[in-house]
């Protein structure tokens, strides 16, 4: 069963992925997780607490659902998982990803969730430049970072637009480029 704290770090995600920023209020998250007034509160003072605890909880989620990630042992498994991340998380996982895009953004001028999000970041990419390294990438950290761009990007446009385009011919050109080296 789900922690009081779980339980409101979970409404908070909703209200970000159906109704952005502005339907974030420590009330709301009150209200559709179901706690009486006042509890997010206790757990969060302040509504910077409450969207860089919603961020660390996006990366817990995230990291509970997807599981352990694979590890490619070759050029076409690292485009399918890259394809299945971007995929799974534009069309199943929506809404979660739709909140961590809006918590992207806040980052932008608010340094407290960039750090957190830059965790987040961080997690994905040391995966990629194990992977890369592996595979035998000249520059596997330059080489992850792209990945990571493009894979955003594919995310950020499947979500912002709601472009369903097949994000495999973009991933296979990056995971060629990260391969080849300069």
């Amino acid at each position: 069963m789900a922690t009081t704290r779980d339980r409101a770090l979970d409404a908070a995600i909703e209200l970000l992925g159906t109704g952005g920023l502005r339907a974030l209020t420590h009330a709301r998250v009150d209200e559709r997780a179901g706690l009486p007034k006042g509890s997010t509160s206790n757990y969060f003072r302040t509504r910077a607490t409450l969207l860089a605890g919603t961020v660390d909880r996006i990366l817990e989620r995230e990291l509970a659902e997807i599981g352990e990630p694979s590890s490619p042992t070759t050029a076409a498994e690292l485009v399918d998982a890259l394809c299945g991340f971007v995929v799974y998380g534009t069309s199943v996982n929506r809404t979660l990803t739709t909140a961590r895009m809006v918590l992207f953004m806040e980052g932008s001028h608010n340094t407290e969730i960039r750090e957190a999000v830059s965790r987040g970041r961080a997690v994905m990419e040391s995966w990629a430049v194990a992977v890369l390294t592996g595979l035998g990438a000249p520059d596997p950290t330059t080489a992850a970072t792209a990945l990571a761009a493009v894979s955003e990007g594919l995310v950020l446009h499947r979500i912002a637009r709601h472009d369903e385009t097949d994000p495999r011919p973009a991933v296979e050109l990056m995971v060629r480029a990260a391969l080849a080296g300069p």
